[in-house]
């Protein structure tokens, strides 16, 4: 939740705005009350799709569809119009966690409450099935949560099975991940029936039941050919739930169960359950209802003890948070709000610190989860508050002024002694410099610490060093962590905490794209840096038909380079030759003969290092002249140590630059090097801008408002000019991506070589 922008309306119809709930695809979230003084959420259509028929009709469309759908656990409408000039909706308030939310920080659901959580939803869906429509986008992300059961949101691409107003045949519409095999492929018209919908079901409830979605993650298309081919993968869902989320999960719609039948299986074994007492709601920490906060249907013993008792607690710390709110008589308008209205306390801290005392639960659990995607629900973390005042009386020197700044922490968490060393410490010294430089102005209106926290590259110890920078309140940003995996493992928790941290290495679009609203991805993802290897291959390198060897043990960074690579080769249309390399073989000569033989007058590499020397060392056993070139895993000094001659040649599309080569870097170069006794290596540059941006932006922010929450906001609204590169970022996070960021190296004489950014175009 955060507070109103200036440039939100203080009302919208009769509705007193109060807060920032998120925003979705297609508008902004609000929490609002009523005439009446209920709480609700309000959506309304951004201003730019407010025009564009499209877009008005899809919201049209979920008004018409929330009207006729009548279900306890469904999120019910309260007032709306699609017709105004900015359309809006209002639906009840539910002051709970996604499922998303909830079993990343908490873990999967007991056998109890998949139950509870997959009969209800049935119900809401078979209420949808007998409106006539299907939803067509169930996933967990638009199930809240509530004491007494889930509420299913979102039915903005909902549709009647012969409705063809928003898809055609070829398209795919929905989440890929969650999708059924006939969403997969694209079918058209009334190919998408009720079953569509009990597949997604068997997808969310095997994700409840195990914390990982039951066809993996990666690349879209990836995900949409194991959804059609491939078993689901349920391991560690419960003996009792496996036989019925097998059906729902048949590739064969005509096979799965419907909507009814699921509710008659799942409720079978809980129906002797005895009822719940009013002793169990106290201990749960239920709280006394609002008028506004949903709770549509009522209490019952079958809800008793379905959540983990941290997302019980949870629920009722948002519920008190939101009976807290003030009444509508007590609510104005933003600008009619004097800031002399609401003065701080004094405070002589040195560094920020929480505005509520911090609880008693284990680090790793201490979590408030976080509005994403547009969904409704309600933070009740404390806002996170910088005190400390910068003015003080004149006429002192400058070492005097600085012994009397408030002080901030920036962290670097990075791998400092594992694999990726090299990169992390670059980026801690890149960090380091910065803010020493900092540090020197006499006009800097705080003094920054630094803290540096090793993970080994370690995915568990990146999640402690994440736990332990967010459970400092001195530390107002992060930046880091080095890897894909480091990152994925680490990023929840920051999440959790709302601590901003910059990715400066890491590039899965994965961590972008998961709702985690604190992580900003500040290079161009893997996915996006075939654009340049395409314009290379087909202008620079003069290739008539692209070899491109995947090789699986790359993981989801090979298939995202290779994908990538095909899709945009495809598009033009452009000849390639794809081959896939099993994880069994260490001979690369048959994949290099197979595309050879095709024809292929040059190679693309989605892989690492070591079997990128194996590839390197068959294209020379074999005197392969043409062009060889691979992605950023490539650009690393084991490459150059385990192909030795057979990396002569190579060239790597990666976005990071060479400080000595670039101009607008030399003045950053000369420092690093005076600073450190070394040429500034790959990443530091990079880590240098970022934090650069975060002090730029903290300094931007009045004294008492250099809160994490603030200065994510003002970095995310903000706009950066480096010494690398321009950084802008989207709602997702990632990078704002244009015609910069993609650069060339090639291995000359056993070292690479900087040769500046990557063509764009052939």
């Amino acid at each position: 939740m955060e507070p109103l922008r200036s440039s939100d309306p203080a009302r919208v119809a009769d509705h007193r705005l109060l807060r920032r709930l998120g925003a979705g695809g297609m508008g902004v979230v609000y929490l609002a009350r009523t005439p009446g003084g209920a709480l609700v959420a309000l959506k309304v259509l951004l201003a730019e799709y407010a025009e564009e028929p499209g877009f008005k009709e899809r919201f049209r469309r979920e008004v018409e569809v929330a009207r006729r759908v009548d279900s306890p656990w469904v999120v019910p409408l309260v007032d709306a119009d699609p017709d105004a000039e900015a359309p809006w909706l209002a639906t009840a308030f539910v002051p709970g966690p996604s499922l998303a939310e909830a079993v990343t920080a908490y873990g999967p659901l007991p056998e109890h409450g998949l139950r509870l959580l997959g009969a209800r939803l049935a119900e809401a869906l078979g209420e949808v099935h007998r409106a006539g429509l299907v939803h067509r986008d169930l996933k967990p992300g638009n199930v809240l949560i509530a004491h007494d059961g889930p509420r299913l949101i979102d039915f903005g691409i909902a549709r009647a099975p012969e409705d063809h107003t928003l898809t055609a045949t070829g398209m795919v519409v929905g989440t890929p991940g969650y999708l059924s095999p006939e969403q997969a492929e694209g079918r058209g018209g009334d190919g998408i029936g009720p079953a569509s919908d009990v597949f997604s079901l068997g997808c969310v409830l095997a994700f409840a039941a195990t914390g990982r979605a039951p066809f993996g993650g990666g690349a879209v298309d990836a995900l949409l050919y194991r959804a059609v081919h491939d078993p689901a993968d349920l391991e560690g869902v419960p003996a009792g739930l496996l036989d019925v989320l097998g059906r729902c999960l048949e590739k064969d719609p005509a096979r799965r169960p419907d909507a009814d039948e699921l509710v008659r299986e799942l409720t079978a074994d809980g129906a002797a359950r005895g009822e719940g007492s009013s002793e169990d709601e106290e201990a749960s920490g239920a709280v006394p209802r609002d008028e506004g906060v949903s709770e549509a249907a009522p209490r019952d013993a079958g809800a008793s003890g379905w959540l983990p008792e941290p997302v019980t607690r949870l629920i009722a710390e948002r519920s008190a948070a939101a009976l807290a709110l003030p009444d509508i008589e007590h609510t104005l308008a933003p600008s009619d709000t004097p800031s002399a209205a609401r003065p701080a306390e004094p405070d002589t801290r040195e560094t920020s610190a929480p505005a509520e005392p911090r609880d008693s639960r284990p680090a790793g659990r201490r979590r408030f989860l976080l509005l994403a995607g547009g969904a409704a629900a309600l933070a009740a973390g404390g806002t996170w508050w910088a005190a400390a005042r910068d003015d003080g009386p004149g006429g002192k020197t400058p070492a005097a002024a600085s012994s009397r700044r408030p002080v901030h922490t920036v962290a670097l968490h990075g791998d400092l002694s594992g694999p990726q060393r090299a990169t992390g410490r670059a980026q801690e010294r890149g960090l380091r410099l910065a803010v020493a430089e900092f540090n020197a102005r006499d006009d800097a209106p705080f003094t920054v610490k630094v803290k540096a926290v090793d993970d080994k590259g370690d995915p568990a110890a990146s999640a402690r060093v994440a736990a332990e920078l967010t459970d400092d309140p001195a530390v107002l940003a992060v930046v880091g962590p080095t890897t894909d995996e480091t990152g994925q493992a680490a990023l929840a928790t920051y999440d959790a905490g709302l601590l901003p941290v910059v990715g400066v290495s890491p590039g899965t679009t994965a961590l972008s794209v998961q709702g985690f609203r604190s992580f900003l991805q500040a290079r161009l993802p893997d996915a996006v840096l075939p654009v340049y290897v395409s314009a290379y291959l087909r202008g620079a390198a003069r290739s008539r038909k692209i070899g491109i060897v995947v090789d699986r043990p790359a993981g989801v960074y090979g298939t995202n380079l290779g994908s990538s690579l095909s899709n945009a080769l495809n598009s033009i249309p452009y000849p390639s030759v794809p081959e896939v390399v099993s994880a069994m073989r260490r001979d690369f000569g048959g994949a290099v003969d197979s595309v050879l033989s095709a024809g292929a007058d040059s190679v693309f590499f989605a892989g690492l290092p070591d079997r990128g020397a194996l590839i390197a060392a068959a294209l020379r056993e074999r005197a392969f002249r043409g062009a060889r070139v691979s992605g950023p895993a490539l650009l690393d000094e084991r490459f150059l140590a385990q192909a030795q001659e057979g990396a002569e040649g190579w060239v790597m599309v990666a976005p990071v630059i060479d400080a000595t080569r670039k101009p607008e870097a030399r003045k950053f170069a000369a420092a690093y090097r005076e600073r450190f006794k070394e040429a500034p290596p790959r990443y530091a540059a990079e880590a240098y801008d970022v934090t650069g941006m975060l002090l730029k932006a903290l300094a931007g922010l009045p004294s008492k408002s250099r809160t994490r929450q603030n200065l994510l906001t003002a970095v995310r609204d903000g706009k950066y000019e480096g010494i690398t590169k321009t950084f802008a970022f989207e709602k997702t996070g990632m990078i704002v991506i244009d015609s910069t960021g993609g650069f060339l190296w090639r291995v000359d004489q056993g070292r690479f070589v900087y040769d500046g950014p990557a063509p764009i175009t052939a």
